[in-house]
C-alpha cells in the first residue's frame, strides 16, 4: 500500500522547532519520487518503489539503466533539476563526495520546492553530507542522510537496513519512503550520523571479507571440503554475513556473486572508496584503526592488479593465488 505523507514545518515556539509529519495509508495518493542513480544498487531500489505504488521520475547518466526503469513505468529525465520539480521525495545513490556534491549543486542550482525532501543513500564523507544538508536548506529543501548496508541482496529483496540522519520529526518523515526499500530504518542522530554509521560498518565489512576469504583458503589447502567449513563457520563463533550470506569461494553461497566470476555486487573500487573514507574520519578524530588500515592497503592493492570493477570478495581469488613466500 503507498503511503501518503504530509509534513508541516511550524515556527519557533517556547519550546524549539517543532515538525510534524503525517502519515496516511492512500492508494490513490502515491508519492512522486525522484531517483538519481540507477547502478547495482539504486536501480532494484527504485523498482521497489514502484512496487509500492510510487510514481518514479529517474536519471542516470548510463541511458542503458535509465531505459530498464522507463520500461517499468518510470519517467527519464535528461536534468537533475527538473526531476526536483517534478518530486516530493529525491533519492540519490551515487559513487563518491564528488559527484554527490556536484550532482545537488546542480539539482539546486535554482531553487527547490519548500516540501521536497532529499535523501542520499551515498556512502560519503560525514562531513560532505553535513555540507550537502546546509546547501540543500539554503536553497529551501530539507535533507537527510540514509545510507544503506545489505548489499545488492538487500537491495533486490527490499530488505536493506537504512542509516539516517537528521532530526527525529525528518526520520520520521523519510522513514515512510524508505520502509519500501528495507525492513530495518535506524535514526543514527544528527545529519552525517547515518554517514558515520556506514563507514564503521564497511569497515568492519573489509576487514571480515578478507578474514573470511583467508580461512577459507587455509582451509582446503589443507584438504577441507569448502562447503564442509563453511557449514562448521557457519554453526560456530567464526560466524559473519561474509561467510554465510556472501561465502567468496565458488559454488559455496549459490547467491554470492563468486558464482558469477566475481561481477556485479559491491566492486572492490567502492570498497576501497569506503575504505579511504573511513581512514580519513578516523585521522581527523584521532582513532586508531589498525585493521582498517591494513584493510584499505589490501584492497588498494587489488585495485591496482585490475579487479577493481570485480565484487570486493574476489579478495579471496587473489589470496588463492598467493604464495607465503
Amino acid at each position: 500500500m503507498a503511503l501518503r505523507v504530509i509534513c508541516l514545518m511550524s515556527r519557533f515556539n517556547a519550546r524549539g522547532v517543532t515538525t510534524a509529519c503525517r502519515s496516511m495509508s492512500s492508494k490513490a495518493n502515491s508519492k512522486n519520487i525522484g531517483f538519481i542513480g540507477l547502478g547495482n544498487m539504486g536501480g532494484p531500489m527504485a523498482s521497489n518503489l514502484m512496487k509500492g505504488g510510487h510514481k518514479l521520475h529517474v536519471f542516470d547518466v548510463s541511458k542503458e539503466a535509465a531505459g530498464k526503469m522507463k520500461a517499468q513505468g518510470a519517467t527519464v529525465y535528461d536534468k537533475t533539476s527538473d526531476l526536483a520539480g517534478k518530486s516530493d521525495f529525491v533519492i540519490t545513490m551515487l559513487p563518491n563526495n564528488d559527484i554527490v556534491w556536484k550532482t545537488y549543486e546542480e539539482m539546486t542550482a535554482n531553487g527547490v520546492n519548500e516540501n521536497t525532501v532529499f535523501i542520499d543513500s551515498s556512502t560519503i564523507d560525514p562531513n560532505v553530507a553535513q555540507q550537502v544538508q546546509k546547501l540543500v536548506k539554503a536553497k529551501g529543501g530539507r535533507f537527510v542522510d540514509a545510507p544503506v548496508s545489505g548489499g545488492v541482496p538487500g537491495a533486490v529483496n527490499a530488505t536493506l537496513t537504512f542509516m539516517v540522519g537528521g532530526t527525529e520529526s525528518e526520520y520520521e518523515c523519510v522513514k515512510t519512503i524508505l520502509v519500501d526499500m528495507g525492513k530495518r530504518i535506524t535514526h543514527c542522530g544528527s545529519y552525517g550520523m547515518g554517514q558515520a554509521a556506514k563507514l564503521c560498518n564497511n569497515m568492519l565489512l573489509g576487514i571480515s571479507m578478507i578474514g573470511v576469504s583467508e580461512a577459507m583458503n587455509l582451509a582446503i589447502r589443507l584438504g577441507l571440503d569448502p562447503k564442509v567449513f563453511s557449514d562448521i563457520v557457519n554453526s560456530s563463533t567464526g560466524r559473519c554475513w561474509s561467510s554465510e550470506v556472501y561465502n567468496p569461494v565458488p559454488g559455496v553461497t549459490p547467491t554470492a556473486p563468486a558464482n558469477k566470476g566475481y561481477a556485479g555486487g559491491f566492486s572492490t573500487e567502492l570498497i576501497t572508496k569506503d575504505l579511504g573514507l573511513a581512514s580519513g574520519i578516523a585521522t581527523s578524530s584521532n582513532t586508531p584503526i589498525p585493521m582498517g588500515a591494513m584493510a584499505h592497503q589490501i584492497y588498494r592493492t587489488l585495485k591496482s592488479r585490475g579487479y577493481g570493477s570485480k565484487d570486493f570478495s574476489v579478495i579471496y581469488e587473489f589470496l588463492k593465488n598467493e604464495k607465503n613466500n
